[in-house]
């Protein structure tokens, strides 16, 4: 690993100043961080339950019986795959355009401090709402999400342009993304429609820009609609180099979906890739990562956190990393290993690192061996 993070920091010294442009939508939630109760000593001081299997054992005895639990509100903060992969890509220094759900008429405070660093922001509809339950191995997500209801792909039309104008936009960007499939229910249509009116009118580029994709844990969609959204990310590599980046529960979903069996991490991406038929399939487990780009199979190891600080918008600050590594013309070892120091740091202090520090962090694994 310390030759590939001493690469990767000789890459990232030579590309300081870079110049990407960026589009990313859709979605948007403000994100209430939770600690659950597990026995409180006094009003001011408690101790939490640590796991989500200690959190199930405590909901399995309530069975027939009934029981409460205490919530404690850590903080609030920005939410949404789009909104926290922009935030993070904007500290690495890109121009970026966000189109989603910051609030309707006005912009919701969390979002404030990252619009103020937005190129252009086009804000849909209010912000879903998420209760983000964390665990020291992994959290609990539950949302709110009616209003994402209303982004439609008329709606993306009557607030960002005409088919022509948005075409503009995309083609000055190095990456588009359209994040959260599973929360904004009509984001098929809205792909559907991108492809329909939008491609036909973009430039012939030399080289493709990158089209990023989370779907952001399918588990309650069905197969259908899961088959039919792989298709459609399958059409965007006419104008794109399309990547789909899955954490490791939704590598084993959309596997199965397509009729694979559990093989073990690296079969599975392999086998999934194959079926797929884009540039990239991209997996971050939680202790490291793996990558499928122009036929072949790349893993690099993580930095992994025993106690981290914060794990909501790990795997997102891991997205950013690797497509801002590929966005670069990192290659798939670099661009794997600037996506896990990304996260490595984030779930170490709880924001995502700027340029600078990124840098340190991979100089500091480097040197020491670990972090």
């Amino acid at each position: 690993m310390k030759d590939i993070l001493q690469s990767l920091y000789s890459n990232l010294e030579s590309n300081k100043g870079q110049n990407l442009s960026m589009v990313i939508g859709l979605d948007g939630f403000v994100d209430e961080i939770i600690h659950l109760v597990d026995k409180r000593h006094d009003f001011e001081t408690f101790t939490r339950i640590l796991t989500i299997a200690d959190f199930g054992e405590r909901i399995s005895r309530a069975s027939g019986l009934g029981t409460n639990i205490e919530m404690v509100p850590m903080k609030f903060k920005l939410g949404g795959n789009g909104p926290i992969l922009s935030n993070a890509l904007l500290s690495y220094g890109v121009k970026l355009t966000y189109i989603g759900a910051l609030g309707d008429p006005t912009i919701h405070p969390v979002f404030e401090e990252m619009v103020g660093k937005c190129e252009k922001v086009y804000s849909l509809c209010d912000p879903g709402h998420s209760d983000a339950v964390e665990f020291d191995d992994g959290k609990i997500i539950m949302g709110k999400l009616t209003g994402l209801n209303s982004i439609t792909w008329e709606k993306f039309k009557s607030v960002v342009g005409t088919p022509k104008e948005i075409a503009a936009m995309i083609d000055k960007c190095d990456l588009f993304g359209m994040e959260n499939w599973t929360m904004v229910p009509y984001m098929s249509q809205i792909w559907q429609g991108l492809i329909d009116e939008v491609f036909p009118l973009l430039s012939n580029r030399p080289v493709k820009p990158l089209a990023f994709f989370d779907l952001a844990d399918p588990e309650k969609r069905n197969k259908e609609d899961i088959l039919a959204a792989m298709k459609l990310i399958a059409k965007f590599e006419s104008n794109f180099r399309a990547v789909l980046g899955l954490n490791e529960k939704e590598l084993f979903e959309i596997a199965k979906v397509f009729g694979i069996e559990d093989d073990g991490i690296q079969n599975t991406t392999v086998k999934l890739y194959n079926q797929l038929g884009i540039y990239c399939l991209v997996v971050h487990p939680i202790k490291e990562a793996c990558c499928c780009i122009n036929g072949r199979y790349y893993e690099v190891e993580g930095p992994f956190c025993e106690k981290p600080v914060l794990t909501t918008g790990a795997g997102d600050n891991f997205n950013t990393g690797f497509c801002f590594g590929q966005a670069l013309g990192l290659d798939p070892v670099n661009s794997l290993a600037l996506g896990v120091c990304t996260s490595g740091f984030y779930v170490r202090n709880a924001k995502s690192p700027t340029y600078e520090e990124v840098m340190n962090f991979v100089k500091q694994w480097a040197e020491n061996g670990s972090i």
